[in-house]
């Protein structure tokens, strides 16, 4: 997997810019992608330091369309990165 398909964005949340404060970012990931490709990856897009990575997996919702038939939202998976103390992911 390429470094620049598994960070797919950035999730601005109330929650995330509190985290934001103690050097935490939410970021949206491939489901595929593990704890080490996502530390390399935010390293080197962003040029910080990673300390820490936690991840958490998210099932695809079921959503019934206008027709009434059942749709499966994708899966998704969102990872917590800790930076070094001073550093910043400049995207807010």
């Amino acid at each position: 997997m390429l470094k620049n398909d598994i960070i797919r964005k950035i999730q601005v949340t109330e929650k995330g810019t509190q985290l934001a404060e103690k050097n935490q970012y939410f970021l949206e990931v491939a489901p595929t992608a593990n704890k080490i490709e996502i530390k390399a990856a935010v390293e080197k897009q962003f040029g910080v330091h990673v300390e820490k990575v936690r991840t958490q997996n998210y099932d695809g919702k079921v959503k019934r369309t206008r027709s009434r038939k059942l749709t499966q939202l994708d899966a998704w998976k969102r990872a917590i990165v800790t930076v070094r103390a001073g550093e910043r992911i400049e995207a807010f």
